[in-house]
């Protein structure tokens, strides 16, 4: 049984939707994404299942977005993160299941930096 706020893995198994990050390093984590999407985001979606960031491929840019990824992956394992191109553009989906699609939704909503989502 699976509480609340727990979410399923790919093998259907429990994963508590938690963040292992201080809340230093929760800080710092957000204030890197924010100072990233002033810079180059270009569309912030809110899908069904997570959200899609979208980014020009100007200098840095790929590899801040594959520290972010990184980063993200192993503080919140309960999410998917995947970076890719498309379209000439960087994209970062982060997909869950049940409560950690909202819980993602909320992470990357709200702040003035990345606007309204699409």
């Amino acid at each position: 049984m699976t509480s609340g706020w727990d979410t399923l893995d790919e093998n259907g198994g429990t994963v508590p939707i938690a963040c292992s990050l201080t809340p230093a390093g929760l800080a710092e984590q957000g204030a890197r994404w924010q100072r990233l999407a002033a810079r180059a985001m270009t569309q912030h979606i809110l899908t069904a299942a997570g959200v899609r960031l979208c980014f020009r491929g100007e200098p840095g840019v790929e590899e801040e977005l594959r520290q972010l990824v990184d980063a993200e992956s192993q503080c919140c394992p309960w999410a998917s993160w995947t970076l890719h191109e498309s379209a000439g553009q960087l994209v970062v989906e982060a997909r869950s299941t049940r409560l950690g699609a909202i819980v993602l939704h909320s992470m990357f909503s709200g702040s003035a930096t990345l606007g309204d989502p699409q």
